[in-house]
């Protein structure tokens, strides 16, 4: 049996799709299997209270003084290889750890595969010296997934030769968000957030461009004009959080916004079966697309209703008029309010879109059956 070694730039407690894809591929794998390397973080004890399987912190990078930076991260797998007993690499982002996965290769005989969330993609694309590494890399492993029918068509398109080499393996929401939280937990956060008694709109979100939540604010007055009772809870955060502040502050919304702020994944869950319905306006920027949106899959799981923006793999998380409503935000803001006003007004709508995703989550999204993918000739 093979031994795993997982390479990420992003992991819990960072708030982000990517850091939650691969802590709960792991927790889905054998733990015996599977040993994660993350970047070094204040706090360790909480991990191995956590996180069953083995996990290493490291700074990874030397100073930007030194070149190339990531040639310090080699040294630290060429070790964890020869103590855990590594046979092959899971990289999680093609450059720069693809390189490192790219030498173990040569000098240890070491497999890897490569996991692409979309980001990695993009950077690579643009410029011809990272393009030609990261073709490199990719034809030098043994498999290659990618997180969305959406960004597999992407990598293809950037890189024609490698269409036969991409799979999709789906990110899935963890299991326990499909279980309510006990009521005086939910209950403790409405009132925690002054939410009792309140239609409660809810954006999961990293506060950075491209998630278009500048859009949502704008129409919010719009929709709070049809729903007296409205709160918009925005949990996360990011560059954008002051300026996000500022226009609250400007528009006199203070009394209808709680910015949460970033929430340990393991206590997220309660937020969702705190609200009402679930938006998030995602929308293409500056050449770069939503990958998937793994905050839709964990909404669905919680049952809730969701209205999302047009951007790259949303239509694979979101089933248009089913378990939500994709909308082109940019071109349409009249129709996300409609969509926002009409979830919050209908409960019985609201409820049978909000079922059909949970049903959907159980019926396609599970993490056994896309870890097994994964490990079948890792």
């Amino acid at each position: 049996m093979k031994k795993i070694l997982i390479i990420t730039l992003e992991f819990p407690p960072i708030i982000g799709g990517v850091g939650v894809y691969v802590a709960d591929f792991a927790a889905a794998c054998p733990k015996d299997r599977v040993v994660v390397l993350a970047p070094k973080r204040e706090n360790t004890q909480v991990d191995h209270t956590v996180y069953q399987h083995r996990l290493i912190r490291k700074n990874m990078f030397f100073p930007a003084l030194f070149w190339p930076r990531w040639i310090k991260l080699f040294f630290q797998v060429k070790k964890i290889i020869k103590k855990e007993n590594i046979t092959h690499i899971h990289v999680h982002h093609i450059l720069p750890v693809g390189y490192v996965a790219l030498l173990c290769k040569r000098f240890f005989g070491t497999s890897f595969t490569v996991f692409s969330h979309g980001t990695d993609v993009h950077l690579a694309a643009q410029h011809w010296w990272k393009r030609l590494w990261a073709k490199k890399i990719v034809l030098a492993s043994s498999r290659v997934f990618a997180n969305s029918e959406n960004l597999t068509s992407k990598i293809t398109q950037e890189f024609p030769s490698l269409a036969s080499r991409v799979e999709v393996l789906y990110p899935c929401p963890n299991a326990d968000f499909l279980v309510a939280p006990k009521k005086e937990v939910v209950q403790q956060v409405k009132q925690q957030y002054a939410i009792e008694g309140k239609q409660v709109l809810l954006s999961v979100s990293r506060l950075v461009d491209g998630k278009g939540l500048s859009y949502l604010l704008s129409i919010l007055p719009k929709i709070a004009k049809k729903i007296p009772h409205l709160v918009w809870v925005i949990v996360g955060d990011g560059e954008k959080k002051h300026m996000l502040m500022r226009e609250v502050q400007k528009k006199g919304l203070q009394n209808i916004v709680r910015f949460v702020g970033n929430v340990p994944h393991e206590q997220l869950k309660v937020f969702y079966y705190a609200a009402d319905v679930f938006a998030l306006l995602t929308h293409p920027y500056r050449g770069k697309e939503e990958g998937l949106g793994l905050v839709f899959l964990e909404a669905a799981a919680a049952g809730l209703p969701v209205v999302a923006g047009r951007s790259g793999g949303v239509g694979e998380a979101v089933v248009d008029k089913k378990t939500g409503l994709i909308i082109d935000a940019h071109a349409n803001l009249d129709g996300v309010v409609d969509a926002i006003v009409g979830f919050l007004s209908d409960k019985a709508v609201a409820r049978q879109f909000g079922e059909a995703g949970k049903a959907r989550i159980r019926s396609e999204f599970i993490w056994k059956n896309q870890v097994a993918k994964a490990l079948d000739e890792s």
